[in-house]
C-alpha cells in the first residue's frame, strides 16, 4: 500500500508540474496547485506518518499546531502591510 500511496504522490506531483506549464490564468493555476499540494500533505500525514490508524488525538494536535502556523504567518503578513517605504540614505 505505501508503494501505492508513493506512486500516487509522484504522479500527484506530475501533475503539479504539467498544471503550471498549461498556462492558466492567475488566481486558478495558485489555487490548483494549493488543491494538489494539500491533497499530498494529507497522503503523508495520513498513511506515512500512520495517522489514519493512530490515536485522533494525533490529528488534532496537527490540526492544531496547522491552525496556529497559518495564523502565525497571518499576523506576520499584517504587519507588512503597513511598513513605511525603505528610502536609500545614499
Amino acid at each position: 500500500m505505501l508503494w501505492a500511496i508513493g506512486g500516487g504522490l509522484f504522479i500527484l506531483t506530475i501533475l503539479t508540474v504539467v498544471v503550471s506549464q498549461l498556462g492558466l490564468p492567475s488566481p486558478l493555476d495558485i489555487l490548483t496547485a494549493l488543491m494538489i499540494a494539500a491533497f499530498k500533505a494529507y497522503l503523508v500525514a495520513a498513511y506515512f506518518m500512520g495517522l489514519k490508524w493512530d490515536n485522533k488525538f494525533n490529528a488534532i494536535l496537527l490540526i492544531g499546531a496547522l491552525l496556529f502556523f497559518i495564523l502565525m504567518v497571518s499576523v506576520t503578513l499584517l504587519d507588512t502591510m503597513y511598513r513605511v517605504e525603505v528610502i536609500p540614505s545614499f
